[in-house]
């Protein structure tokens, strides 16, 4: 699995845990099939989530405990001149052609890390000013046994007769209605 942002790495106690929805539905139905014997997960776009909330000190809180659970691979970087970063760029771009009016914001961030370009980065009209921040970081794969990543996602064990996007959403407040979520930390670097 690739997820654009970084969301998926959040157990449900975060301080907000962005847009989990279909993270967690994909997650769940992957860690579900026994008979894949390899299965992992890389989160590309740190930093994307912040849009929608998210703590990304709380991000690396999860990182670390992760790799001492074993379930962290490693990160690995693309740099902007590869050809992989200009083929992303065009699909990015030949993407937005098609989709004037909603371009995908994480695609849009990450193809503008992977171009050099950091701070404010205006997605298709779709920003504004304060709402995005570009950064290299953006550009990197994180990556994760998905089996080790799942058993740390607190509320997935509640999605497992879930039916759609509102009964997942439901059941993760009803979760997080019943915890003591963590405080957000401020970067202190």
């Amino acid at each position: 699995m690739i997820d654009g942002g970084t969301d998926i790495l959040l157990c449900g106690d975060e301080y907000l845990l962005g847009t989990p929805e279909e993270d967690a539905a994909s997650l769940a139905a992957v860690a579900g099939i026994d008979e894949t014997p390899v299965r992992l997960v890389a989160a590309l776009g740190f930093g994307i989530d912040a849009f929608h909330g998210v703590n990304h000190v709380q991000v690396l809180e999860n990182i670390a405990e992760l790799d001492t659970a074993g379930a962290y691979l490693g990160a690995f970087s693309i740099p902007g001149d590869c050809p992989e970063a200009r083929r992303y760029r065009a699909a990015v771009e030949h993407a937005a052609a098609l989709t004037p009016k909603r371009p995908s914001l994480v695609n849009g961030q990450i193809a503008a890390a992977l171009s050099g370009r950091h701070g404010h980065v205006p997605i298709g009209g779709r920003s504004r000013a304060t709402d995005l921040f570009v950064n290299p970081l953006m550009a990197m794969y994180f990556t994760f046994d998905l089996p080790g990543l799942a058993a740390r996602n607190a509320y997935l064990p509640t999605l497992e007769d879930t039916v759609d996007i509102a009964d997942i959403s439901l059941r993760i407040g009803q979760y997080r209605a019943q915890i003591t979520v963590r405080s957000p930390r401020t970067f202190p670097h």
